[in-house]
């Protein structure tokens, strides 16, 4: 029952809804084409873009939580609650498979599951965006550097071995989202933070 209300949970697009109700556009039209916070940030406005972020997050740490507090904790089924929470964001069937590149989501999913690693993940993002002010590569090296907090001794008792290896395959899922992300960092064409991607008509 949690395997299936996870992957639901995480197919709501709270980014194309809010766009949609707000300014009757299509947010996968607009800038980076993308559903999640940064680019409705971009192309909506700051509110879209944060209340988009928050309800992403929301979603991933309510699928998590309930595995925690409903599923009797099994490891495998918090590992699938949390792949799967994942993947409905990045594949939603209401947009024909289409979705987001599952950041949001997984920030939540981490603040119920493990939030000394989720800081530890922060504390990399935000050195990455403030060296570069590219959101995309400080997402890609905090959500690269997340499943090895997960082993350090403040973790390594309490996390199971098949969480953490699911956490980095779920992580290197969201690395491959990117890879539009890493085609225009490596050309010198991808927007930092404070570029306008262009607004929603």
């Amino acid at each position: 029952m949690l395997l299936p209300l996870a992957f639901l949970l995480g197919s709501i697009p709270f980014g194309y809804l809010l766009v949609r109700w707000h300014t009757g556009g299509d947010i996968r039209r607009s800038g980076s084409g993308n559903i999640g916070a940064t680019n409705v940030l971009r192309t909506a406005g700051k509110k879209l873009g944060i209340l988009t972020l928050l309800l992403d997050a929301f979603k991933g740490w309510l699928a998590l939580w309930l595995a925690l507090h409903w599923g009797q904790n099994p490891a495998v089924l918090v590992a699938g609650c949390l792949f799967l929470v994942i993947v409905g964001h990045m594949f939603s069937p209401w947009l024909r498979g289409h979705g987001g590149k599952g950041v949001a989501t997984a920030l939540g999913a981490f603040m119920a599951l493990a939030p000394g690693a989720l800081a530890g993940a922060v504390v990399v993002f935000l050195i990455v965006l403030a060296a570069w002010r590219y959101v995309s590569l400080a997402s890609i090296c905090a959500c690269s550097a997340l499943p090895l907090l997960l082993l350090i001794p403040m973790h390594a008792g309490h996390i199971a071995p098949v969480i953490v290896a699911v956490t980095a395959a779920a992580m290197a899922l969201v690395v491959y989202r990117h890879k539009g992300n890493l085609s225009r960092l490596s050309q010198g064409t991808e927007s930092r933070l404070g570029q306008g991607a262009g607004k929603i008509a």
